[in-house]
């Protein structure tokens, strides 16, 4: 496997981000109105409210993305991962959630939240396999699609 390397976005990665996020969506999915706010303006929908966006690079070629929203101090949602059709199934998956561990330990995080849906298979094994667990779910969740609320304790 090549080396992945990490970074923060940048005004420039925000088509890229979208296009990223967007393919996977209308594969399994469709783009609901709170995708295309927040895929539209990630500047203001994530990283002005405290949050971080990451960008996934094979010698500089990007390969894939995530996202961390603020929900309060120390509390994070993981999401808006994407992983380009060509790399997929190729374990950039792990690389990508063990960096995203590992940058929430860093800045002391108590506590990392997702909403994911079950038909997404291999993304929900993915995350139990780093030690997310089942929690229940709010009444009303932002995504038609989500069914599933998952969260890792960092301490």
């Amino acid at each position: 496997m090549l080396e992945v390397n990490f970074r923060k976005f940048t005004s420039k990665d925000a088509e890229e981000f979208k296009a990223l996020n967007v393919e996977w969506l209308k594969k399994y999915f469709e783009v609901e109105p709170i995708d295309e706010r927040v895929l539209s303006n990630p500047k203001g929908e994530i990283l002005d409210l405290g949050g971080f966006i990451m960008m996934a690079e094979i010698k500089g070629e990007v390969i894939g993305t995530f996202a961390f929203i603020k929900k309060k101090n120390k509390l994070y949602e993981f999401s808006k991962m994407a992983i380009n059709p060509k790399h997929r199934g190729k374990g950039y998956g792990n690389v990508m959630m063990q960096f995203a561990i590992s940058f929430a330990k860093n800045h002391n995080w108590n506590k990392i939240i997702l909403y994911s849906s079950t038909i997404l298979k291999n993304s929900i094994h993915l995350y139990r396999k780093y030690g997310f667990l089942e929690v229940t779910m709010e009444d009303h969740v932002i995504y038609s699609r989500g069914n599933i609320k998952m969260e890792l304790a960092l301490v």
